[in-house]
């Protein structure tokens, strides 16, 4: 018969409709050395509750979050960001220089050129007029 009522209520543990008082049961019939062989395999995961239920956690627990933490997190935020604007604006500062050298480097160039142009405008007029010195002899030698 209790053997009967035991399987019942194994059937009912399983699908998780069994009441406290009925597990309680369970864990005392589990917790005998006379079991069944085809409920021995039980016997353990039961025992085992028992003794899961004896446990105890005994390491003291900190009520007051450590804020060491956040606080040297927050320090290490400031400094990143300050080295961050230093050393963005001294790329900057960099950047314009270059620009600013490139500029000027840009109209010196734009300058010697000018001048190159108008020293081969004045070789290309006395080119001109030593084509039509040129043209002028041809005349004369020709004619003769």
């Amino acid at each position: 018969m209790e053997l009967d009522n035991i399987e019942k209520l194994l059937e009912k543990y399983f699908e998780a409709t069994t009441t406290v008082a009925e597990e309680e049961e369970l864990r005392r019939y589990f917790s005998k050395e006379d079991i069944p062989a085809h409920l021995e395999q039980y016997a353990s995961m039961f025992q085992y509750f028992n003794l899961a239920k004896e446990e105890r956690f005994t390491k003291q627990l900190a009520l007051k979050p450590k804020t060491h933490l956040y606080k040297w997190a927050s320090v290490a935020a400031v400094a990143v960001l300050a080295f961050g604007v230093y050393f963005g604006n001294d790329y900057r500062q960099q950047k314009q220089a270059e620009k600013e050298e490139a500029l000027f480097a840009y109209n010196q160039t734009k300058k010697a050129f000018a001048l190159l142009a108008e020293n081969f405008n004045k070789g290309t007029q006395k080119v001109a007029y030593l084509k039509e010195f040129e043209e002028a002899k041809g005349k004369i030698y020709n004619n003769d």
